[in-house]
This record gives structure tokens, C-alpha cells and sequence, in this order.
């Protein structure tokens, strides 16, 4: 059985911890009162420590596993949700690095050498994740030495970590939407209700109206609201949930996809088939013996 967290706070999340600091670090767990559909003003590198689980960034979802890294930009939501054995506690799943725009925008009209982080930052308005090993293994000790450090040296890390980052061709850009279209902070934490309700039950038959109802929303109410929080439609959103469910089933063993295609919630072979080539641009199989391939030559590392 695997569990997920129930959040009723506010859906952005203020960061007064500043304390006249640069740069903020921050490690936690899960469960988690930060683990919630949230969005902030702060830019988030986000390293995972340990566990698997979904990812959400803007309108995308996809798997996360220990050593996934991604950055994130200002006031674009993102979630990330371990899938874990009821009542299993993760001590440290999380390492984050925030930052503002001021702190570079401001630094830029001194050292004209951070203008090469502007193509990474530009990147981060849609979410990235970063897929070279070499690279996330550097970042993740470069993560540990801001842990370990303060003042100058601890600035000096962060931005080594950033140049390592902007220099990385070996990434994947993950919403399809910008952050100012999404933001409106109501709506957000009515769909971190609906999206954990979503994300419990997905794997069944799923009408809009149950989830709707579950949150005491006419239908189209919710739908509209749905949509502008997350950039997709309902339909669209429990089918990606679905289709990256599958996938992360396809690159874990070698059940047969007619198994992977019901449990990942859908009804029928060909519609599975439909909307996996309509995401991934291939067939389940066809991802299996990729997945396979590159996990393979991420061994090699």
C-alpha cells in the first residue's frame, strides 16, 4: 500500500528565512508539510536523496528516483510525491538550493560573467531536469559543500554549482507552460486537494465529477479551475499520470504490457496504446527497450 500526505496549507510558500543570506539551503523528509502542489518566488534546485515517486512541474509529470535533480524557476508550481509503504517515514529525501532573481540581476551589473546563466535561468521558467549522472554526482557534492559551508565560500560553491549546470546540453525542459499563466495562488491549493486525490486514485476509474464532488465544486467550475492551475484538462492530466505510471512500470521488469496497461489505471489495451504513442512518441515496448538501454549505460558511470 503506498501512502500520500493530505496538505491544507497555503499553497505558496513564503520563504522568510533569508537572514540576510543569499542563497537558501534547506533538506527535509517525507512526509512533509513542503511536499504540496505549491509555487514560490524563488528559483529551487531540487536534488532527491531517496525514494521514488511522481514528479509535477507546471503542467508535466514524470517519475522521480534517488539522484534525479531538477531546477525549477519563480512562481512555477511543482510537487514532488514519494510512493511509500504505509507509515514509512525517509528521514532526508530532499537537498534544495533557493535563490531569488534579485541576487543574480543584482550581481550581474558587477560581474558581467554571471550573464552566461542567463540561457539556465531562462530554461528554469519551464522546469528542468538535468539526465547526465557525471553531472548530478558533481551538483550533489557541490549541494553538500553549501550544507557544510557559510559566507564567501558557501557563495563561491553555488556558483561553480550554477556554471556546472549552465554548461549541461544533457537536460530535458519539462512544462509546457510558463509560470505567470499558472500562478493564482487560490486556485493552486484547491487543486493540491484535487491533485492528491487524483493521485490516490488514478489507478481506477476516475470521473471528473467524483473529484468535483470531493471538493464541493460543480463540474465545470472545477474543470475550468483545474485547467488554469495546471495547464491541462482533467482528461489530460490523469492520462499523463497514467502514461508515466506506465512507464516507470515498463523500465522496472519485464511484465507484460497488457499488465502494465490496467495497472496504470486504463481499460483497454488500445487506448493505453493510443495515448502512450500520443505522450512518448513510441510504444510501450518500443520505451522498455530504451529505458533499459539507458539505465544500462548509466551503470557504466
Amino acid at each position: 500500500m503506498t501512502k500520500t500526505t493530505r496538505v491544507t496549507d497555503p499553497s505558496y510558500e513564503l520563504m522568510d528565512d533569508h537572514n540576510g543570506l543569499s542563497i537558501i539551503y534547506r533538506e527535509h523528509g517525507f512526509p512533509c508539510p513542503l511536499v504540496r502542489w505549491h509555487f514560490h518566488k524563488e528559483y529551487e534546485l531540487h536534488l532527491i536523496v531517496a525514494s521514488s515517486g511522481k514528479v509535477f512541474v507546471g503542467d508535466y509529470i514524470g517519475n522521480f528516483y534517488p539522484q534525479t535533480l531538477f531546477l525549477t524557476g519563480p512562481n512555477l508550481p511543482h510537487n514532488w510525491i514519494s510512493q511509500v509503504e504505509e507509515d514509512e517515514v525517509v528521514p532526508k529525501r530532499d537537498m534544495l538550493v533557493n535563490f531569488t532573481d534579485e541576487l543574480l540581476e543584482s550581481g550581474i551589473q558587477v560581474f558581467t560573467e554571471l550573464r552566461t546563466l542567463a540561457p539556465l535561468l531562462e530554461r528554469a521558467q519551464y522546469g528542468v531536469e538535468f539526465r547526465c549522472p557525471r553531472t548530478i554526482a558533481q551538483a550533489a557534492r557541490l549541494m553538500q559543500k553549501i550544507a557544510d559551508t557559510k559566507g564567501i565560500t558557501r557563495l563561491g560553491h553555488f556558483l561553480i554549482l550554477l556554471e556546472l549546470l549552465a554548461a549541461s546540453d544533457d537536460y530535458q525542459l519539462l512544462s509546457g507552460t510558463k509560470a505567470p499563466q499558472m500562478a493564482d495562488e487560490h486556485s493552486i491549493d484547491r487543486t493540491n486537494r484535487a491533485v492528491d486525490y487524483i493521485f490516490t486514485h488514478y489507478a481506477r476509474e476516475l470521473p471528473l465529477e467524483e473529484v468535483a464532488s470531493y471538493l464541493g465544486m460543480k463540474p465545470t467550475y472545477f474543470s475550468r479551475v483545474f485547467k488554469q492551475a495546471t495547464g491541462r484538462s482533467f482528461v489530460e492530466f490523469v492520462n499523463r499520470l497514467r502514461v508515466s505510471k506506465s512507464c516507470e512500470l515498463l523500465a522496472d521488469g519485464d511484465r507484460p504490457v497488457t499488465d502494465v496497461c490496467f495497472e496504470s489505471g486504463f481499460n483497454n489495451i488500445s487506448n493505453f496504446n493510443r495515448r502512450f504513442q500520443q505522450l512518448k512518441g513510441m510504444t510501450p515496448s518500443h520505451y522498455r527497450r530504451l529505458a533499459v538501454q539507458r539505465l544500462t549505460e548509466q551503470n557504466l558511470y
